[in-house]
């Protein structure tokens, strides 16, 4: 399976949304752990959307889950093509 082959996939996109809204869903909630020393949600969201910031933490998220989503299912669908491969 080639690149094209793996990124044509209904099922890879499936996994990189996935993936990727899990990924923001525990980064942030580390993050605020450990920013905050608990879970302060409201004070955590302010900080990043005040003073015009909104677009610039949105997009950042969605850049991020992407990123880490793509390339997390992209390994995920290529190691299982080696495993097929090789059983055959």
């Amino acid at each position: 399976m080639s690149f094209k082959s793996i990124v044509s996939q209904k099922s890879f996109w499936k996994s990189v949304i996935l993936l990727g809204v899990s990924f923001l869903i525990i980064y942030n909630f580390v993050s605020m752990l450990f920013e905050y020393g608990g879970f302060e949600i409201t004070t955590f969201l302010r900080e990043r959307t005040e003073d015009g910031k909104l677009f610039r933490f949105i997009l950042g998220q969605l850049m991020a889950a992407l990123a880490y989503g793509f390339i997390i299912a992209f390994g995920q669908f290529k190691m299982k093509e080696k495993e097929n491969s090789r059983d055959q």
